[in-house]
């Protein structure tokens, strides 16, 4: 992402051509992000997933314009005029972003990544994580950093193997066996 890919925006077929690549079905939601309210990626994309009977939600500054009408659900923050007449990188899309940080944190806690405030399903792609990794897992569990690590390293790495072993003072395959009783569903494999 070393430069802008000038005309993206207004693909119409690119909108269509990438959700049928997904497969995108009536079960999927489809989140349009447009401050105008008319980009026509974004209008495309929104027509394309309602024809599919997909959940549709925009995420706009402008109520009025046809990516809103198209949206089963309409997230539009009032914002008023920009401060640079024809930029809506300033309060729209600061708005907007705050929205999708909203959105991603809901839905994270909905899917059952989370452990009260703490993210517990977390890719440990880096030192950085790993570190956060067991900081999480001690602060969940109560218990030293020393067997956050010795669990974490016995569940292959896998948080929520991890946290129940640390719960629960039980091994890895226990641990995993509990969660897979309870359709991976973390406070009942914890009995919580």
């Amino acid at each position: 992402m070393t430069g802008a890919v000038e005309g993206a925006e207004d693909s119409i077929r690119n909108a269509e051509r990438e959700l049928r690549e997904r497969k995108l079905t009536r079960n999927d939601i489809v989140v349009g992000v447009t401050a105008s309210g008319t980009t026509p990626y974004v209008v495309a994309a929104m027509k394309f997933a309602r024809g599919r009977g997909a959940l549709t939600v925009a995420v706009t500054s402008n109520r009025r314009m046809a990516a809103a009408r198209l949206a089963k659900i309409v997230i539009a923050p009032e914002v008023g005029p920009e401060v640079l007449t024809g930029s809506t990188r300033l309060k729209a899309g600061t708005s907007q972003k705050m929205v999708l940080n909203m959105l991603s944190t809901a839905v994270m806690a909905r899917l059952g990544h989370v452990y009260e405030n703490l993210m517990i399903d977390m890719m440990l792609t880096n030192e950085k994580l790993a570190d956060r990794a067991l900081q999480i897992l001690a602060e969940a569990s109560g218990k030293k950093v020393s067997a956050a690590e010795h669990a974490l390293r016995a569940a292959g790495h896998n948080m929520r193997v991890a946290l129940v072993m640390l719960k629960l003072r039980v091994g890895a395959a226990e641990a995993r066996k509990r969660l897979k009783a309870v359709r991976g569903d973390l406070r009942k494999a914890m009995g919580e």
